[in-house]
């Protein structure tokens, strides 16, 4: 597949590196002769120096055989310009990134798609929409919904008092035969081993464990995983950042008390009239006093999203220490997601694994609808619309060759949420939720096609 990606920023250089994994056929333009240079020395791509929105540039690139164009750059014209241009010159789909979410709210009444872009992105929006997800599964470290919620991933790390410890995967479905769930993947604790959990796998202490569950099997969870869902209602958000302040303006809207600390005055002010229903505060978040005179202590859920990770990181741990429920913190080096769990953050996230993986889905093979990568663990969740040529048509689920790397966690048939075993049959048109690891992508693909 060869791909054009506009951008050697973070977002483009973190999925130019996902994608030269994957031994596509990449070329990453930029302006910047450092960026490229980093690029072209630590990754096995092309590179190219110019104005991504240069006719000359793209037709140096041979735009007109690509698959795939990616706008990241930092200024949103340039990359609507880029993927209008490069549609006009014969590239399949175009991906813009923007920062204004207007374009994304309204994307059906302008028709982007006519004037030539598939697909508007925006990683701020992605975080902050994330960020509302974690707020609602309060109890739980990492979660996805497919088609509105159902179907929902969490992840969470398994403690002692979870009553299926020590049991096998089996063994804990014939206890609670009745629950609507499928266990998708797991990583013990302390290593970087990623599992995809059989009926003989034996579920431990530590386990950072992930789940797919329909609706009616969320609560299911909560119990089993000895959780408790906490009722969040107070938050507090460091930074008044695009994140911050779009996270602030949801939470608003759906009720939250939401206090926002920001440390340029001028933005403060600006943050005020834009958000009229929070508590705008200007003072610096790094100080443990104003936190405690804002009272820290009272709140439910504390979410530092400023443009500094170390910054957000040990907010976060001040947060912690005064028995916040959820601390959540915004991270540009994904290394920290090793740590996340063993510093005591229950959540971390990051701009350019959200927008990585809402662009994956369009390189991968087959009718991909959603996909996202599991944090820190070396999986994926694919979700797939079953054609009627698919070799899965017909067929129950028990006679497919499936790999052992791989796992079907549930599927979405006329808007309903399965957890589907061996006898369930797969039909045309259902939505197939699919866990696996990277070894088995090329053959749940052809499954699909």
């Amino acid at each position: 597949m060869k791909i054009i990606i506009a951008g050697a920023g973070e977002v483009g250089f973190h999925l130019a590196k996902l994608l030269s994994y994957e031994s596509q056929d990449i070329t990453l333009i930029d302006t910047n002769k450092d960026s490229l240079s980093y690029a072209d020395t630590h990754l096995d791509i092309k590179v190219l120096k110019g104005d991504a929105t240069s006719i000359a540039v793209l037709k140096d690139a041979r735009v007109g055989n690509s698959d795939l164009v990616i706008g990241v750059t930092s200024t949103e014209t340039t990359n609507i310009t880029l993927c209008l241009l490069a549609k006009q010159m014969g590239c399949k789909r175009t991906i813009a990134r923007i920062s204004n979410t207007e374009f994304i709210h309204n994307k059906d009444e302008v028709k982007f798609s006519e004037l030539g872009i598939d697909e508007l992105i925006s990683p701020e929006q992605l975080a902050a929409e994330e960020i509302q997800l974690l707020l609602d599964q309060s109890a739980f470290n990492d979660s996805y919904e497919f088609e509105g919620g159902a179907l929902t991933m969490v992840g969470t790390t398994l403690q002692r008092t979870a009553p299926f410890i020590g049991k096998t995967v089996k063994e804990a479905a014939s206890i609670f035969p009745k629950l609507h769930f499928v266990p998708i993947a797991i990583q013990r604790f302390g290593t970087q081993y990623t599992l995809i959990p059989r009926g003989d796998t034996v579920f431990k202490e530590g386990d950072q464990a992930y789940f797919v569950t329909s609706e009616a099997g969320v609560k299911e969870l909560y119990k089993l995983t000895g959780k408790t869902k906490e009722e969040i209602k107070d938050v507090m958000i460091l930074g008044g950042s695009k994140i911050g302040y779009k996270t602030a303006r949801d939470l608003c809207s759906n009720r939250f008390r939401v206090k926002l600390i920001e440390k340029d005055k001028n933005k403060s002010f600006d943050l005020a009239d834009l958000l009229p229903n929070a508590l705008i505060i200007n003072g610096d978040g790094r100080n443990v006093e104003l936190l405690e005179e804002e009272d820290i202590e009272e709140m439910d859920a504390f979410i530092a999203v400023t443009g500094n990770s170390e910054t957000n990181i040990m907010s976060c741990l001040v947060a912690k220490s005064r028995n916040i429920k959820k601390t959540i913190a915004l991270v540009e080096n994904m290394d920290y997601f090793q740590l996340s769990q063993s510093i005591g953050i229950d959540t971390l996230i990051n701009k350019k694994l959200l927008a990585a993986n809402n662009i994956f889905r369009h390189i991968r093979k087959g009718e991909v609808v959603a996909l996202t990568r599991l944090n820190n663990l070396n999986a994926e969740i694919l979700e797939f619309i079953v054609k009627r040529t698919s070799e899965v048509t017909g067929k129950k689920i028990r006679e497919l060759d499936f790999p052992r790397s791989a796992v079907i966690a549930g599927v979405i048939r006329d808007g309903e949420g399965m957890i589907a075993l061996g006898d369930f049959q797969i039909k045309a048109g259902d939505r197939v939720v699919v866990c696996c690891l990277p070894r088995s992508i090329a053959r749940i693909e052809k499954l699909f096609l």
